[in-house]
């Protein structure tokens, strides 16, 4: 099952890759999730934006390389039981079909937390992804709907 929580990302940095006569400059951009429904873990995720005249009015596809790394960042507590496979937060990258996805994957076992995030596009084949994982005490089990 996999439902949005509606994650809102928080720019942090940027650095410009490409320069642009006009327009905006093509950049690689870090921006910070707040899971949603875990406290204390934070994803940051760093991700190509298009600049140009199309990027400026919303109109370039983003290119699909990300890269994420989610840490505990405060006491890691769960307010509600997790699904054991969600999509903690999605943006559109491309004018059509195309989206940035966090999914957050509990690994009972090992109690841990991991994220995966991955940009789709429903015309062509195999998207890039990126994988990190966060280890919860084995103090604090993690409470998964059944």
């Amino acid at each position: 099952m996999m439902t949005s929580l509606c994650a809102s990302a928080e720019q942090i940095g940027s650095v410009d890759t490409v320069f642009k006569l006009i327009g905006p400059n093509h950049k690689i951009v870090v921006e910070a999730y707040d899971d949603p429904a875990v406290t204390g873990v934070t994803c940051h995720v760093s991700r190509a934006k298009a600049g140009g005249i199309s990027g400026a009015v919303g109109l370039a596809e983003d290119p699909s390389d990300a890269s994420i790394a989610c840490r505990q960042v405060g006491p890691i507590s769960f307010p509600q039981p997790l699904a054991q496979q969600q999509e903690v937060f999605s943006e559109r990258t491309s004018i059509l079909f195309k989206r940035l996805r966090i999914v957050r994957i509990v690994d009972s076992r090992r109690n841990a937390l991991i994220y995966l995030t991955y940009s789709d596009k429903l015309i062509e084949g195999s998207p890039k992804n990126s994988i990190t994982a966060v280890a919860v005490d084995r103090a604090t089990p993690i409470p998964v709907k059944r």
